[in-house]
């Protein structure tokens, strides 16, 4: 048995009574209860709960406007059935219906009634429009709520979900993980102050977290989730009551002044590794918001909007799918009539990608004025994948410490070209590897398709690029550095293509192909490779810039032309010019930027960010600035036109902490 508030009806006096029958038959009953008079029950509805061994439901939720009910069972499953007001039974009673063989009912005025339960065949026995079989695990689903037209769940599985409703089908949007620990969630309750409460239990300790402030708000020993419990809170008091032992315990707490003042709200709990700019969401009577997403070392990405005028971070949507550290980012803009769309990927440890899809809007109702919406599109890990290969005794299991050091978005994959409008992904891993990855979006897939151990050493950053030749033709490369110094050119048109081939005849599912050796390969530095950029010149031509551990800077010349002849077919590289700053740091150069062909933006975990002036044969500093992130992970620059025509460069960096600077460099 289970209650479920009526929408459209006061829940004082009427509620949805949802009973779980023998072979997965569920009812629904309306009760409606008047003071001095016995309950009104009249039957609604009879649905058919799919099989499983344990075969009832736990929760349910009534849709407002769509006319829809959503269950969750026993199994972990969440379902869809149909339900309209108009279908209940002709049969009413004027008294809850017990639990004997009786088939009628005497209430307070001695007149006997029929039973609606006995003309419940005069229903249809409604199937599922849609199920999520196993969405939290065995353990079940322990509630369902309904808020501002999003379905969230959660389950003993540790996460809760959120949903919305797709053309009569669910459709899971992205899972949170509230807090390390917490396995058993019971309950969200939504605050009038925008907070999310998330109620459960934490080993023998009840638990509120809020999503807010990411902390325990109250930690009540009770003695685990075993056990029947009630909380309820308002502005003056805080009530929890359970029963331990067969006594019924009850925690009372007053409301208290909060002398605890937050200047300045944190964005992560750990270091944050590595910032990306999405782009900008205009608001009518707002300035202006820049939209970012930043990784952390708390095993969480965060979409946040950062405004200028106000000086404030406000952080719109936290993404917690990842078991270990986030450490890079990559992202793919989509052209969209409203908002911001944009495809991330964001990486890190245990050899694990995800990838979203972001939505950002103008919403002057919200604190931020943006509103992001998140979908989950897919994930992939590499011991996943070696789990499915066949023979796999056969082979050496991958590392479970690969890490992914850098990511990449392959540009210019033209999908009308292509039978599934696929996208690539380029990744650098602790192990060696570079790892070219093909995501359709539709099917919810991220294959593996190529790899190449040819560095042998831990792959640092990977950047990918287009290069259009005359007639059309376009080819893309890949660059990709190592922790020996080294800087490899790789043409990756050939391998796109096959794996193009392959997962097409083979329905989204291949073995990896092996990468062709590299075009060129350049020693650049003596040691690692921390930061890489490339930028294309007027002339056609790629400026790539890079900085190292040894606190150097290198920028070389590229040009990229193709074979004459049979022997010498395909794509060839000449490096035209080299330049080398040592010593241009104290420290290791973690970002770098090429503004324009002739300057340079770097900066440093000596806490300096330089600009250069590139000129034949050399590097010269113009302007030195001290940030005051330390631990610099990273940077991401861009530059806007201002009202009156001036170029304006921006520049955020990250580290311990997130900072925004702005600068402005003349023609000449």
């Amino acid at each position: 048995l289970s209650w479920a508030p009526r929408p459209g009806l006061p829940p004082d006096t009427a509620a949805a009574l949802l009973a779980s029958g023998p072979d997965g038959e569920m009812l629904w009953l309306d009760v409606t209860h008047c003071p001095g008079q016995a309950p009104y029950v009249q039957l609604m509805g009879r649905y058919l709960l799919p099989p499983c061994k344990q075969r009832w439901h736990t929760c349910a939720a009534f849709l407002p406007q769509e006319g829809f009910l959503v269950c969750g069972d026993r199994r972990g499953s969440l379902i869809l059935f149909p339900c309209s007001s108009s279908s209940g039974c002709a049969a009413e009673s004027t008294s809850i219906v017990n639990s004997g063989t009786d088939t009628v009912i005497e209430d307070s005025s001695n007149e006997l009634e029929p039973s609606c339960l006995l003309y419940k065949g005069a229903l249809p026995l409604e199937s599922p429009l849609s199920v999520l079989f196993g969405l939290h695990g065995k353990t079940g689903v322990t509630s369902v709520t309904i808020h501002r037209g999003y379905i969230y769940s959660t389950g003993r599985d540790g996460v809760y979900r959120q949903l919305r409703l797709q053309e009569q089908h669910l459709e899971v949007l992205q899972k949170h993980r509230p807090c390390k620990g917490m396995q058993w969630i019971e309950e969200l309750h939504f605050t009038s102050d925008g907070d999310l409460l998330v109620l459960g239990f934490h080993a023998d300790n009840f638990v509120v977290w809020s999503s807010k402030t990411s902390e325990n708000v109250h930690c009540i020993p009770c003695g685990g989730g075993h056990r029947s419990w009630s909380y309820c809170s308002s502005p003056l008091a805080e009530v929890f009551t359970f029963i331990k032992s067969g006594d019924v315990m009850l925690y009372h707490r007053e409301a208290e002044p909060c002398e605890q003042q937050v200047l300045l709200a944190s964005l992560h709990g750990r270091e944050i590794t590595c910032v990306q700019r999405l782009g900008t969401v205009e608001v009518p009577g707002h300035a202006t918001f820049n939209v970012f997403v930043t990784g952390s070392e708390d095993t969480t990405a965060c979409v946040l909007v950062l405004s200028e005028n106000s000086r404030t971070a406000v952080p719109l949507a936290r993404l917690s799918d990842h078991i270990s550290s986030v450490r890079t980012l990559a992202f793919a803009v989509r052209p969209g009539d409203e908002g911001l769309s944009a495809l991330l990927f964001s990486a890190g440890g245990r050899a694990q990608i995800e990838c979203y899809r972001l939505l950002c809007t103008g919403d002057t109702a919200s604190e931020s004025a943006v509103a992001c919406q998140v979908i989950h599109v897919a994930s992939h890990r590499l011991d996943k994948h070696w789990e499915q290969k066949k023979n796999r005794h056969k082979f050496v299991k991958m590392d479970p410490e690969t890490r992914y050091m850098s990511l990449s978005v392959v540009p210019g994959i033209s999908t009308k070209q292509l039978p599934t409008p696929w996208k690539f992904l380029a990744a650098a891993c602790s192990d060696g590897s570079v790892r070219i990855f093909g995501l359709l979006e539709a099917a919810q897939k991220l294959v593996l398709v190529a790899e190449s151990f040819h560095h042998q050493r831990c792959v640092l950053k990977v950047e990918a690029f287009l290069h259009a030749l005359a007639g059309g033709e376009r080819r893309h490369l890949l660059c990709s550095a190592a922790t020996d110094g080294s800087i490899a050119f790789w043409d990756i048109t050939g391998p796109i293509m096959d794996a193009v081939d392959a997962l097409h005849k083979a329905e989204g599912e291949m073995q990896p192909l092996a990468l062709d050796a590299p075009l060129v390969t350049i020693m650049a530095h003596s040691c690692g490779v921390n930061s890489l950029h490339i930028h294309k010149t007027p002339e056609g031509r790629y400026l790539v810039a890079s900085g190292s551990d040894d606190g150097s800077i290198h920028v070389c010349l590229l040009e990229v032309a193709l074979g004459r002849g049979e022997a010498a077919a395909g794509t060839c590289l000449q490096v035209l010019e080299r330049v080398s700053r040592p010593c241009a740091h104290a420290a290791h150069v973690t970002g770098i930027r090429v503004l324009r062909p002739d300057l340079l933006l770097s900066a440093s975990v000596d806490q300096r960010l330089t600009l250069w002036n590139q000129r034949p044969g050399e590097l010269v500093p113009l302007s030195t600035t001290f940030f005051h992130v330390p631990d610099l992970a990273g940077l991401d620059c861009w530059e806007e036109v201002e009202a009156g025509g001036e170029l304006r460069y921006y520049c955020v960096l990250c580290g311990q902490g997130l900072e925004m600077l702005r600068g402005t460099a003349s023609s000449t």
